[in-house]
């Protein structure tokens, strides 16, 4: 029987030198090299051109020219960096037009399930009965907040009762705010200590609270996912995908 010589997949690493591009390293599986890893401001065309798929966690400034790299290139991308805005989110779905891109705020399995549920749960309560809250707390170094996960799990409510997020996400609260408008999808944001990452999603009503919580341990949960992203994108037409398109949900 002949020999296995199917080439190894080249994986690039934008990013490489944080918290989740050293947990990527380090856990590359058989079948997967590294091929090559820049810092926040490095060469990512250069990068794309040595790789078959380039995983992202950088910052949100690089985004729009990641984008543009990716599409001249046509290579999958895995991007896991958050903080963009509507402008940056434009690029991202130009660069989804010539190549496949798998964009998560967040690569635990756990959590892409809980989003799910999310938008199963806000469809079944109404916005007018059920209050929904999101609270989130991470590591003191965390430079956005929300975090990109909250954000998405409040997209994923908005979006289970037929709401645009951006009328109804409810912004810092300090001081006399008023009576909590109805259907609103508050956050709250806590930062100390080295968590990883923790996300509840309360829906309260006047006679009952459910909620959904999410706890990582360990950062190796977010690395392995996008490892599974990267593996999944690479062959793939272009085109815009989620974490939900990797485990299948759709």
């Amino acid at each position: 029987m002949a020999a296995d010589t199917a080439a190894p997949l080249r994986i690039g690493i934008a990013g490489r030198d944080g918290r989740m591009g050293r947990a990527i390293a380090a856990i590359l599986p058989e079948g997967t090299v590294l091929a090559g890893g820049i810092g926040r401001e490095g060469d990512f065309a250069g990068l794309v051109e040595i790789c078959d798929v380039v995983i992202d966690f950088t910052h949100a400034t690089a985004i729009g020219p990641h984008a543009g790299a990716i599409a001249l290139s046509g290579r999958p991308w895995v991007l896991g960096t958050t903080g963009g805005d509507a402008v940056d989110q434009a690029r991202v779905a130009e660069a989804a037009a010539h190549a496949p891109v798998v964009q998560a705020a967040n690569f635990s399995p756990g959590v892409v399930l809980a989003t799910h549920l999310a938008k199963l749960m806000a469809a079944a309560l109404p916005a007018g009965s059920y209050d929904a809250e999101i609270v989130e707390m991470h590591h003191r170094l965390k430079r956005d907040a929300p975090s990109g996960t909250a954000l998405a799990l409040g997209r994923a409510v908005a979006d289970g009762r037929e709401m645009a997020f951006d009328a109804v996400r409810l912004r810092a609260r300090e001081g006399e705010t008023g009576p909590r408008p109805p259907g609103g999808i508050g956050f709250a944001a806590l930062r100390g200590g080295a968590i990883v990452g923790e996300h509840e999603l309360r829906f309260t009503s006047d006679t009952e609270q459910l909620a959904i919580v999410h706890r990582a341990f360990d950062r190796s949960v977010f690395a392995q996912g996008a490892i599974r992203a990267a593996i999944w994108a690479a062959g793939r037409t272009p085109g815009l995908y989620g974490m939900g398109d990797v485990l299948g949900l759709g």
